[in-house]
């Protein structure tokens, strides 16, 4: 078999991390950009939503149209695991279809040129990745599925019950990428506040953050996507007490109004929100990012209108906004009362406005203050200037820094590497920094 690779990962970060598993596979493989030089060309999808599903279909059928003769192409992940049937028989062009259990196995499905759907979902055990897009940072999955009911959500009915890694087996993940020069690392999982509750254990992040502190050569860590049914006061104190794990707290909590938390079949309510939530904020050096949904069937005005004072007012850090996509196996899909597309996209667009000014609000608080940043490398927007974050915010999603200044020029500063930064200024939505040169050595 030839051995030219392109690869694409498409959703979200846990994609990322199922798509390094299938690298990691494929190390014989050279890796290429150009896919018309690819011989194997694979895409791993997302089946969320309906945008992720038509950037998915539309990604392959894109890269059939340009890909070389003979070359073979897969259809990986969540929309294939969703959709088996449908696409094999409607879409010709993809040579070898396979959903969420067979990514270790990709090889073996190369060889055969057969499409396969195992009946587990893949839990990473000793598995190599190939970690991509950072030299220091790389994320890791806590487990699969998820044992929520929520009435717009369509995973449990291709991803099934929550199934949560043994926690030896994340810690020698860790510890394996340690040995390989990372040592910051965010923990993700579609409900992460309930990992290991499928095997009788009601504080698995707890005894997670307990374990990852022993690891020598971690220095840097944080828990994405908190559920408020399961998250803890415990737990967030748990969090705070780490000399490792950040005051980062990402809770999707999709809406404020009691009734349609009801609707939503969250198993939690407003009383419960706000006492997590103000927990949070009252933290020191917090960070507190969420995720709302608009125009779920049922959602008033007024629902909205709460919402929207909420979102406001509360002082969030960082908001995603969605629409409501009406997915089938759900139950909100057989619901009444549903809201008409112009008027869902108008309440995004309001929303929308409301988060941006959030997120401006939390960057404008940050000028004049001294943070640990890490330099990633140059800037797209000038060859003088250097992209960094701030080590609190996770990689993807929460920003960018730009360095235009430091303490003493005639000395180099090194990607990967944490410094401590003032922050100088806020140009549009990007802050400025001036670094001490000096690098922290803990």
């Amino acid at each position: 078999m030839s051995n030219k690779l392109h690869i694409v990962s498409l959703g979200c970060t846990k994609n990322l991390v199922d798509t390094e598993v299938m690298m990691g596979k494929l190390q014989n493989f050279e890796l290429t950009d150009n896919n018309e030089d690819a011989d194997v060309i694979i895409v791993n999808t997302c089946g969320f939503i309906d945008a992720a599903k038509e950037e998915s279909v539309n990604t392959v059928l894109s890269l059939h149209e340009a890909r070389k003769e003979d070359s073979l192409l897969v259809m990986a992940g969540c929309l294939s695991e969703r959709y088996q049937e449908e696409l094999s028989q409607q879409m010709p062009e993809v040579d070898i279809f396979t959903g969420v259990g067979d990514y270790d196995k990709i090889d073996e499905l190369l060889i055969e040129k057969k499409s396969r759907f195992s009946d587990e979902v893949y839990l990473i055990d000793g598995a190599e990745r190939v970690v991509t897009g950072s030299s220091y940072h790389a994320y890791i999955k806590l487990s699969e599925g998820c044992n929520q009911t929520c009435s717009f959500c369509a995973i449990p009915s291709f991803k099934g019950k929550l199934k949560s890694r043994d926690l030896d087996s994340i810690a020698k993940e860790v510890e394996s990428l340690v040995k390989k020069g990372y040592w910051d690392f965010s923990f993700v999982s579609q409900d992460s506040s309930s990992y290991l509750r499928d095997q009788n254990i009601r504080d698995g992040l707890s005894l997670l953050i307990q374990r990852i502190e022993l690891i020598e050569g971690v220095k840097s860590a944080r828990i994405l996507y908190l559920y408020p049914s399961t998250t803890t006061i415990s737990l967030l104190k748990n969090i705070a007490k780490s000399d490792i794990f950040h005051n980062y707290f990402d809770m999707p909590i999709q809406h404020i109004n009691d009734d349609m938390l009801r609707m939503m079949k969250r198993g939690f309510g407003k009383e419960k929100t706000l006492e997590l939530l103000n927990f949070m904020r009252q933290l020191p050096n917090s960070f507190v990012r969420t995720s709302f949904i608009v125009g779920h069937p049922g959602e008033t005005q007024e629902m909205f209108e709460e919402m929207c004072d909420f979102a406001q007012n509360f002082g969030f850090d960082r908001i995603n906004v969605f629409s409501y996509s009406d997915e089938e196996t759900t139950t909100a899909h057989e619901m009444k009362d549903k809201i008409d597309e112009q008027t869902k996209t108008q309440r995004a667009e309001i929303l929308g406005e409301i988060a941006a000014e959030c997120t401006q609000k939390s960057l404008e608080a940050e000028v004049g203050k001294t943070v640990d940043i890490v330099i990633d490398g140059e800037s797209e927007e000038h060859e003088f200037l250097l992209s960094a974050r701030e080590l609190l915010w996770d990689r993807e999603i929460d920003g960018e820094i730009y360095v235009n200044d430091r303490s003493d020029d005639s000395c180099e500063l090194e990607f990967g590497k944490i410094y401590p930064a003032k922050i100088t200024e806020l140009v549009g939505n990007i802050l400025t920094a001036t670094v001490d040169n000096a690098p922290r050595t803990n």
